[in-house]
């Protein structure tokens, strides 16, 4: 296939360069493009069946810069306009954005936190930061409502939880699973909205008690805490704007694997030079233990 990726590119490299960077000589190339038609349809026919595969697999969530690192992780040496035209003749495209309501409630008179983070969304090592929020979906049973909380080195989902009902339980189970499974050091930065379970004295003694350091966004800026915000976008994106859940329990369900298996484990994100979190935070591990 490194021809073919030649054959790709050479309208925006040189032959002479692809074929330096490949190892391939010029020769064997322009020998190639020689070769009948029959041969190089059959070649494309092969890669256009492992695009459809690779899109199908991320549940229709993936666009061409995913799948094409997908491909890249398998080995398969193809150019990225290539892919993006192969996905486009076969009508595969990623789910498109839609907007969606928040479901924060500051009129409150419950102490807040300053902006500490104040939109430093990159750090250097894990449990260092993590940003929380709370979003809703909808089943044919009625609305379920979700609080994530993410480290926001990976963009891992560190702890979740689900609720029929939107209060401070439901925030405070969410922050009780990330400490289980992370334990962080105090001095921690959590960072959240201006929201009543955010602000309640039971979820700011559980910070305490942990020695968290807590931060919330301005009043009405969303801005402040991007990162989740993205992340509930692509949620309903990928998974809530597809699905019909006739229950409670599908929903949960549905979420569970989309968190925990696809999400943390599988999906390439662009921020993390298309790693998957899991993935992201093991190099961090072994480039630590090389030191």
């Amino acid at each position: 296939m490194r021809f073919a990726f030649i054959l790709e590119e050479k309208a925006h490299f040189p032959v002479r360069c692809l074929c330096t960077v490949l190892e391939v000589t010029r020769s064997g190339f322009y020998a190639w493009c020689a070769r009948p038609v029959a041969a190089r349809t059959h070649d494309t026919q092969r890669l256009a069946v492992e695009v459809a595969a690779i899109h199908a697999a991320s549940k229709q969530r993936y666009g061409s810069p995913r799948v094409h690192q997908e491909l890249q992780a398998q080995g398969r040496t193809v150019g990225r306009h290539r892919v993006a035209r192969l996905m486009q003749q076969q009508g595969l495209r990623a789910r498109k954005k839609r907007r969606f309501q928040t479901t924060t409630d500051s009129r409150h008179g419950l102490p807040v936190a300053a902006n500490v983070l104040d939109r430093q969304f990159t750090v250097t090592a894990p449990n260092t930061t993590w940003v929380t929020d709370i979003t809703y979906l909808w089943t044919r049973e009625g609305w379920l409502y979700l609080a994530v909380i993410l480290d926001l080195f990976s963009r891992r989902v560190v702890g979740w939880s689900m609720s029929e009902s939107i209060t401070r339980q439901l925030t405070l189970d969410a922050l009780a699973a990330a400490l289980g499974h992370r334990t962080p050091s105090p001095g921690l930065l959590h960072h959240s909205d201006r929201g009543s379970q955010y602000a309640s004295g039971d979820y700011q003694a559980l910070l305490d008690a942990h020695g968290l350091v807590g931060s919330m966004s301005r009043r009405g800026n969303c801005w402040d805490n991007a990162v989740v915000e993205s992340f509930f976008s692509t949620l309903k994106i990928e998974l809530v704007y597809t699905t019909d859940w006739a229950t409670r329990a599908d929903a949960r369900a549905a979420v569970f694997e989309y968190l925990e298996v696809f999400y943390n484990g599988q999906r390439r994100h662009s921020s993390l030079g298309y790693l998957s979190p899991v993935a992201f935070e093991q190099r961090y591990e072994q480039k630590a233990l090389a030191a």
